[in-house]
């Protein structure tokens, strides 16, 4: 069953990983933006909470959920920032190294192993994942911005270890997410106030000819499918492990690559065919594991 919660939080990430390709090429405030996918998060979260009695049982419910906030917000800025400084196929790469890094820190935090074919279809997901992100021209001259990648990925990873741990503490899925959207919404909100009032903004929001209220409404719809993969990416923390999860949810990049093929009617090259076969042929390998 963890598996097709996996695969769930493959699509709805697929599908914001959409959006956001779509939103990055409009003038807008990225602060904005985000507020709105978190802070819709944060409303459909409490709803849960309220509909379905579920409750903080203890501060470390609330503090797991508050470092998810954190780890988020840290993620999103640490993509942005590469994207914005270095070339976007390096900063792909080092931040799709999520599942390994998920991998290594879920043995060492939680004695977890992984059957010897589990293992192989992990490795041949990730490197199906590895490469189709490599499939555009990469240098060792082309590194400029790498340090925000690595920086995405492992905050990235820290956010997957964060919502296994709270699978453990038994914390309830909405009161987690109250506190991880709630704290990211504020903290993405301040950002934003606070540059509005000094009027400082990057090169991109200084530009932006959206309006506030489009801005924002535009995040808002992103955030449905957010914390749609959120929902089910911990869900099938609670029955799987750790890092088959994280490599499986990690696949979203397949969707969007889809995307950008037949709608915006781009060829693939020999090596992204190559890497989406091989990442389908971990998960069949995967599935015939259990």
């Amino acid at each position: 069953m963890w598996i097709i919660f996996a695969l769930l939080a493959t699509i709805f990430f697929g599908a914001r990983g959409i959006m956001y390709q779509w939103t990055s090429q409009k003038k807008l405030n990225r602060n904005l933006l985000l507020f709105g996918v978190f802070f819709v998060g944060f409303i459909i979260s409490i709803s849960g909470v309220i509909l379905l009695d579920q409750q903080w049982y203890g501060w470390a419910d609330v503090a797991v959920g508050l470092a998810l906030g954190v780890g988020s917000f840290a993620a999103n800025a640490f993509l942005h920032k590469g994207f914005s400084v270095g070339k976007a196929s390096v900063i792909s790469i080092l931040s799709g190294l999520t599942p390994l890094f998920v991998l290594v820190f879920a043995f060492l935090l939680w004695n977890e192993t992984l059957s010897s074919l589990q293992l192989l279809g992990f490795f041949i997901i990730f490197g199906g994942l590895y490469i189709i992100r490599y499939s555009n021209d990469i240098s060792l001259t082309n590194l400029q911005g790498a340090q925000w990648g690595l920086l995405a990925a492992l905050f990235f990873a820290f956010n997957d270890l964060l919502g296994k741990q709270s699978t453990l503490l038994e914390a309830d899925t909405f009161a987690t997410l109250t506190s991880m959207f709630g704290f990211g919404s504020f903290l993405f909100a301040m950002n934003w106030i606070v540059k509005r009032k000094s009027g400082v903004a990057d090169e991109h929001d200084a530009r932006s000819d959206w309006s506030e209220i489009k801005t924002f409404s535009c995040g808002l719809l992103i955030g449905l499918t957010n914390v749609a993969g959120m929902v089910a990416i911990i869900s099938a923390f609670a029955i799987g492990n750790t890092g088959l999860v994280s490599a499986i949810s990690g696949m979203n990049i397949l969707i969007i690559l889809l995307y950008s093929r037949i709608i915006l009617k781009e060829s693939f090259t020999r090596q992204e065919l190559f890497g989406l076969t091989t990442a389908f042929i971990g998960v069949i390998v995967l599935r015939l594991s259990y």
